[in-house]
């Protein structure tokens, strides 16, 4: 069976380096057997690649594409704590937020671009509990933002 980071390569993705903290909070923190992700905005290389809202600026579509970048800066973010992604028991809870226009009531289907990388990457172990969140705005008027808990060894 192949390693989270085999299955990161398989899909032709590289992990990022870790995004730096936007103010004063760590990446990731452990307590005990668990691992909490910050917030991961849609960074590339530091560059947020869209701004607005969803429904109105960005696409249903786009803003899932989006999210996906945040489950990979959530999948870094959780490596820089661990080590190696093959110490995760289990993807536990995805919280995501998305910036969203006041008549789009799309967030699940959003959130779903991380939730379904996290299935890639890790398989059964990336099923999770998560709750997608309509807020009205983001840092740096990011579209979308999601966090994560992970169970690990």
């Amino acid at each position: 069976m192949a390693t989270p980071e085999e299955r990161i390569a398989e899909l032709g993705l590289e992990l990022p380096e870790v995004a730096r903290p936007l103010a004063a909070y760590v990446p990731a923190s452990r307590t005990g057997n668990l691992v909490y992700t910050a917030g991961q905005l849609p960074l590339v290389k530091g560059e947020l690649l869209r701004t607005g809202k969803v429904g109105a600026d960005i696409t249903p579509e786009q803003a899932a594409e989006l999210a996906r970048i945040c489950a990979l800066n959530m999948i870094a973010a959780l490596k820089s704590e661990i080590g190696d992604l093959s110490k995760v028991v289990r993807i536990v809870k995805v919280v995501g937020f998305v910036a969203s226009d006041p008549d789009f009531d799309g967030q699940p289907q959003v959130i779903n671009g991380a939730s379904e990388l996290l299935g890639e990457v890790f398989g059964e172990a990336g099923a999770h509990a998560r709750s997608a969140v309509g807020v009205a705005v983001l840092p740096r008027n990011a579209p979308v933002e999601v966090e994560l808990i992970a169970e690990v060894r």
